[in-house]
């Protein structure tokens, strides 16, 4: 899978995901900011976490469920990354 964004592209594993992740505005279809977003790649087995479904609720509020590219996440970085630690190192 490619992902297209801010003129770069991007190869995603099997079993992965694309993510930006950032704190920007979204107008329409069009994302305010984008530069401001950072991307990721993440294990799809993270979606079917409970802490990373909150995340995924406050996305759909934000931005619908609607994409052309990667999964937009609505935090910062640092909360991005502290999530996905959390998600790798606890048990549940």
């Amino acid at each position: 899978m490619k992902m297209q964004g801010a003129g770069k592209q991007m190869k995603v594993k099997k079993g992965w995901v694309g993510v930006k992740v950032g704190l920007g505005n979204a107008n329409d279809d069009q994302i305010q900011e984008y530069s401001a977003f950072q991307t990721f790649s993440i294990p799809i087995s993270h979606l079917y976490n409970p802490l990373f479904q909150r995340l995924l609720d406050k996305a759909s509020e934000i931005y619908g469920y609607q994409s052309s590219g990667p999964l937009m996440l609505p935090c910062s970085v640092e909360d991005f990354l502290h999530l996905r630690w959390r998600i790798e190192n606890v048990n549940y």
